[in-house]
């Protein structure tokens, strides 16, 4: 079992299972919540949601596909484990395209949905620290003032005109205006080069305009 402290979020509408599977994933030590159905599910998703997705294709109302679209749709990434006793080829390949682990279909054995689970939660495990990561980097990008922001906009936008002359040249600043700016930039964003402040910029996805 992994010990990362993510959820595995149970999504099923009939009963019956969904009090099966958590009895028998809780037993093995995993965190459980169940929903009975998509939009259930859909009350407490975000896109800081930490966990893996186990999900019935064949409900009532929004499937799983549908549920698995919406979620791309808004920006909420979490693995998802297919389980389920309707759906053939065409619906697992929607699935799988659509970034599912796997498509199993029931009966299935309980050792396959384990190692689908471990595999899911690695997944989840990267994906939460590049969202930190983000959530890092983003707080450090607010330290900066309007004007240091300006400066830092120009230079993602120009990387191949960020002297001080050229920065300076286009907000009407002098080169040591920005060169005194430049040094408090590089401080607050704990880095040490105008490539690296880029290359975060980019890599993090940071709005800077």
């Amino acid at each position: 079992m992994s010990d990362s402290g993510l959820t595995l979020f149970l999504v099923d509408d009939d009963a019956a299972i969904r009090s099966s599977l958590s009895r028998s994933l809780r037993r093995r030590g995993y965190l459980v919540e169940s929903f009975a159905s998509a939009s259930e599910f859909l009350r407490i998703a975000s896109p800081e949601l930490d966990g893996v997705l186990l999900l019935d294709y064949g409900m009532p109302g929004m499937n799983g596909l549908e549920l698995q679209a919406r979620l791309n749709d808004t920006g909420i990434r979490l693995p998802v484990i297919f389980i389920t006793g309707h759906g053939g080829v065409p619906e697992s390949v929607q699935a799988i395209k659509g970034g599912a682990v796997d498509f199993l279909e029931k009966p299935f054995h309980p050792e396959v949905l384990i190692d689908r689970i471990e595999i899911a939660l690695t997944l989840a495990t990267e994906l939460r620290a590049r969202r930190e990561g983000r959530r890092e980097t983003r707080a450090r990008f607010g330290r900066l003032t309007l004007r240091e922001m300006e400066i830092v906009s120009h230079m993602v936008a120009n990387p191949s005109a960020t002297s001080s002359k050229e920065v300076g040249a286009f907000l009407g600043i002098s080169p040591r205006t920005v060169d005194h700016h430049r040094a408090r930039i590089l401080e607050k964003l704990q880095i040490r080069s105008v490539p690296e402040l880029i290359a975060l910029a980019g890599k993090t996805g940071t709005e800077t305009g």
